[in-house]
């Protein structure tokens, strides 16, 4: 019987069905941070019990720490708190931890990658949303909450209900200026942030198969925020590519086994899919959001949704997205001034971004009295770049580089919104709050997108821009 990727690794890591219908499912990788680790490693004390598998666990520091402090202590009391507690708890219970010590420190859906711990045809789970990303490698990777670590801590195993999956092609060719966030972007515009309710999704056609991992890793990171749980693409010889020679990957023979292993994972080409959807490539031009979920979401030169001319069940969600980002609808997103640019975050925040980016911010500055900050998604990421020089680019043209984290993605850290202030961002969210204000407002884009807007001082389509901008 034909099986999709999902289907065979669900099947090949089932422990037994459970009686309210959940499957308890072993979990291959388990990823750990500091935030949604403390509490769960507190309760396995209570209970006498150790870490199950601590070879199958792996940390790193990420949503707390500062991008502009190296030294300890931080001046964030409770931030200081919280990486001594990580380190105590993983050397209590046989973890290994990337600290910053290692130089593999960043962002964990970053440094799993570029460590080659994240592998085709695994469970992986992580008290993160954003663990989706790991799908890009042909894992079915799940976001967990504390509860949830807890279990995986003590047994290798949680308890899940089935998902249902979705098939979702996008065949042709993207334009010029068109990046992997402008495809997912137009997904969940297109499919809604809940339309990916009881699903995972599976990412396919030419796009995706010509897309790097890097790419890959972008659309399935931010599968979750289209309501997936899940997304992935299955894993080819541009998953193998990069995985080879990873810190963490098979070495010698038994590279050639696992490879062999990985392909049988890839779903059949006569798999049958709850649903599939269809996309064309050409019709996807650079996309950001306008209002206060990822789904309110238009291209650049279309101007932004009103109440007035918006279906009745979606009035009021428009309405407070207007209200709170301070827009009138009908009038054009393009041109908005911005106050505020940053380019990090586990969405985009891999060589690959910084690379293409400092093509075109190479000879130029920032605008006056634009605040701009790119910040590495891991150590290696920022080593990279400055191998390669990315890192001078950019500040002689204005942005704070910074030290590895999640800084301004979700403001557990000293990065934060003031006020009111605009800020274009190559984040994933851009709720209320998100990036540390209350008031603060967010537009999410590309990467290149970002560096036209802070260049310009306001919302600006790349292309115009930096004039030849290629995919």
């Amino acid at each position: 019987m034909s099986k999709t990727l999902f289907q065979k690794v669900w099947d090949a890591h089932a422990v037994r069905k459970l009686q309210n219908g959940q499957t308890q499912l072993f979990i291959g990788t388990h990823l750990i941070h500091e935030v949604t680790s403390p509490q769960a490693f507190a309760m396995i004390r209570e209970m006498g019990l150790k870490v199950r598998y601590s070879h199958r666990t792996f940390a790193t520091v990420d949503h707390i720490v500062p991008t502009d402090q190296v030294a300890e202590p931080f001046s964030d009391s409770l931030a200081d708190a919280m990486i001594k507690e990580l380190r105590k708890n993983c050397k209590e219970f046989g973890v290994t931890f990337f600290d910053r010590s290692t130089g593999k420190q960043g962002i964990v859906h970053i440094v799993g990658p570029e460590q080659g711990i994240t592998q085709p045809g695994t469970t992986i789970a992580c008290g993160d949303s954003h663990t989706s990303t790991h799908g890009a490698f042909g894992a079915i990777a799940f976001g967990i909450g504390t509860s949830q670590v807890r279990d995986v801590l003590a047994t290798q195993t949680m308890a899940i209900g089935p998902l249902k999956v979705r098939r979702i092609n996008v065949n042709g060719k993207l334009a010029p200026g068109v990046y992997a966030k402008d495809v997912i972007l137009h997904i969940i515009r297109k499919l809604g942030v809940n339309g990916g309710t009881g699903y995972a999704y599976e990412y396919g056609g030419s796009i995706f198969d010509n897309f790097t991992m890097e790419e890959r890793m972008t659309v399935c990171n931010m599968s979750i925020e289209g309501g997936a749980r899940v997304g992935y693409v299955n894993p080819d010889q541009t998953t193998f590519d990069y995985l080879k020679d990873r810190p963490h990957s098979p070495k010698g023979k038994a590279w050639d086994v696992a490879v062999e292993r990985w392909k049988s994972f890839a779903s059949d080409s006569d798999a049958k899919y709850d649903d599939v959807v269809n996309f064309k490539a050409e019709e996807i031009e650079p996309t950001v959001t306008w209002g206060i979920n990822p789904g309110q979401a238009i291209f650049i030169n279309e101007t932004i949704p009103s109440v007035e001319k918006s279906d009745e069940t979606e009035k009021a969600s428009i309405a407070e997205a207007l209200e709170h980002m301070k827009f009138q609808g009908g009038e054009p997103i393009k041109g908005k001034k911005i106050d505020v640019a940053f380019i990090g975050s586990c969405t985009n925040a891999r060589l690959g971004d910084f690379v293409e980016v400092s093509k075109y911010l190479k000879g130029r500055h920032v605008a006056s009295g634009i605040k701009a900050i790119a910040v590495p998604g891991s150590q290696i990421v920022a080593e990279q770049c400055k191998q390669k020089g990315i890192d001078k680019i950019f500040s002689e043209a204005g942005f704070e580089w910074r030290e590895a984290g999640c800084s301004m993605c979700l403001a557990m850290n000293p990065d934060k919104l003031i006020g009111d202030q605009l800020c274009a961002s190559s984040s994933n969210r851009n709720f209320k709050g998100r990036q540390g204000s209350p008031t603060g407002r967010t537009i999410l884009m590309s990467p290149v997108m970002v560096a036209a807007a802070a260049v310009t001082g306001q919302v600006s389509d790349a292309r115009e821009i930096f004039k030849n901008g290629k995919h």
